[in-house]
């Protein structure tokens, strides 16, 4: 019998090489996703050694695709896309044109068709989620009015490629048979697809927004987290599966409603965290895929296409969305950031150049370009960035903060389960406080509490030193992670050498982590739970037990 079956050998294979090109990326301080591509090249059947099997591959990475959406509808905030929707939604769609546009220019230029220079525009119109998101959180930049235009702007993007995602395969079939059946081979499969995806979403709406809910509070009163953890994931590929079968939709469809149902409830963030592990690896597994199909050797044989293709990404379209704010009055600052934020490409091109070959609407040189200008300008990505600036404007602070001069304050780092409760005995016993929290409804959360608020990373000197650290006497770290608590205790001390700091953990190796950095003080959740049980139990040693 053999050790191991291809779905084996890929899944393993794929996950440890793009483990370790992703560490690499992240080590020269580029995007890991340029190492989760450089590993599906290296595993792809155009490079020597191991090939992984391309079929099972993709079989894996329609699931990393369904993950993905409901990721993107997990997160889909419609409070945050209407905040700025006067700059975003035309924005971004007249950006979408103008990108579209210079794709179709070039791909008439090198003899493609007008449907395959449609999918090809799209494909370099729209901007990585994951690479926008990180750009900005590494720059303290989020809660700005410059990283909210940005996101509601990123939001439109999803949503129009959502749409397109839905409409080409119909699209596709119509330019087939556009010849052979006039008008009503144009108009009768595109009024049937549109009646189906409105079916879908009405259904959505009307049941799923009560049964899903429903189901999870279900789940909850159970007690149980395994299977809370497993709900969410029966509902993300249940959902997605179901669309297709019953309504012909997409899997990107229905996972993109079933996360966005789900995002309406108090649960969605609980949501987030348990499935996350998951929708990482099988989003890795997506994007090693895509790079199994690239071709390195387009580099050499179409130079001047990629070039040109390039230049479309990180300068067309990017000075399109320069004009477009700075015509709708805002200064370059909000400006540059925007343009700086779309000048790359990542997963719905992908998903787009994928679905376009597989109905063969694409030719392969296109993806291959569409894949080589990911990979280049996610490259470039951080190098543009590097110019936005990042100190000040970039740390929002809710409330009235002036951190004291003299006498010192506490800093608490971190607004969930812990943290808020901390927060408010803090301000029932009238003790001055920051928080520093990178979470934007926590943030909305501890404003309307009142409390004093620093939005960023607390890893991030910058971050500590707008909450005061210099002055600060003690450091609550309530943060779940023990090893990134570490991080903080780090650079808190490095500002200043002696804050006391009193620093939470999960587990005995974190503990042993965060003693061997030098913390003064850790709490282990179990620990404490453990010795005030064992002191209910035994009276006489219960230090707060009536004499």
């Amino acid at each position: 019998m053999p050790h191991h079956t291809p779905l084996i050998g890929t899944i393993v294979v794929g996950l440890v090489v793009a483990f370790i090109m992703g560490a690499i990326a992240h080590r020269l301080r580029l995007s890991p996703l340029v190492g989760y591509l450089l590993a599906g090249v290296l595993v792809g059947p155009f490079t020597p050694g191991f090939v992984a099997d391309a079929g099972l591959a993709n079989e894996l990475a329609e699931i990393g695709v369904i993950l993905l959406m409901f990721g993107v509808g997990l997160h889909f905030s419609l409070k945050d896309l209407l905040s700025v929707r006067r700059i975003a939604i035309p924005g971004a769609l007249g950006q979408i044109a103008v990108a579209t546009i210079m794709g179709m220019g070039l791909a008439y230029m090198l003899g493609w068709s007008m449907i395959a220079g449609l999918v090809f525009g799209l494909s370099l119109a729209v901007a990585s989620t994951v690479v926008l998101l990180r750009a900005l959180q590494g720059h303290d930049i989020v809660q700005t009015e410059r990283g909210r235009i940005a996101v509601g702007w990123l939001i439109v993007e999803d949503l129009a490629m959502v749409l397109a995602l839905v409409l080409l395969p119909v699209l596709a079939e119509v330019m087939t048979n556009a010849d052979s059946g006039g008008v009503r081979a144009l108009i009768v499969p595109l009024l049937t697809t549109l009646a189906k995806v409105a079916g879908f979403v009405a259904l959505m709406l009307v049941v799923g927004r009560r049964l899903i809910p429903w189901t999870l509070n279900w789940v909850v009163n159970s007690g149980s987290r395994e299977l809370f953890r497993l709900a969410v994931l029966a509902i993300a590929l249940g959902v997605a599966f179901g669309a297709a079968i019953a309504f012909d939709v997409s899997f990107a469809l229905g996972a993109f409603f079933a996360g966005m149902i789900l995002g309406e409830t108090s649960l969605s963030r609980q949501a987030a965290e348990e499935t996350l592990p998951l929708r990482d690896a099988f989003a890795v597994l997506f994007f090693v895929s895509v790079g199994m199909l690239f071709n390195p050797s387009v580099v050499v044989e179409q130079p001047l296409a990629l070039l040109a293709t390039v230049l479309i990404i990180v300068i067309g379209k990017s000075l399109a969305a320069f004009a477009i704010v700075r015509a709708f009055g805002h200064p370059n600052r909000t400006a540059f950031t925007v343009a700086a934020s779309l000048a790359q490409i990542g997963e719905f091109s992908f998903i787009l150049a994928t679905l376009g070959t597989g109905l063969g609407i694409l030719p392969d040189a296109a993806r291959d370009l569409i894949l080589a200008g990911a990979i280049i300008s996610i490259f470039l990505n951080p190098f543009l960035f590097a110019r936005v600036p990042a100190r000040g404007e970039g740390l929002t602070v809710e409330g009235a903060l002036t951190p004291p001069a003299g006498d010192g304050h506490v800093i608490l780092i971190g607004y969930g389960r812990v943290g808020s409760r901390i927060a408010a005995d803090l301000l029932d016993a009238g003790t001055r406080f920051v928080l520093i929290e990178d979470q934007s409804d926590m943030v909305a959360q501890a404003k309307a509490a009142g409390v004093e608020v620093v939005s960023g990373n607390a890893a991030d000197g910058r971050t500590l030193e707008a909450a005061g650290v210099a002055n600060a006497d003690l450091l609550l770290i309530a943060i779940p992670s023990g090893f990134e608590a570490g991080a903080v205790f780090a650079q808190a001390r490095r500002l200043n050498p002696v804050i006391d700091v009193v620093a939470r953990a999960h587990s005995d190796d974190a503990v042993a982590h965060l003693e061997r950095l030098g913390v003064p003080t850790v709490v282990m959740g179990e620990r404490e739970v453990a010795t005030r049980m064992s002191a209910l139990a035994t009276p006489s040693l219960d230090p707060v037990a009536p004499a």
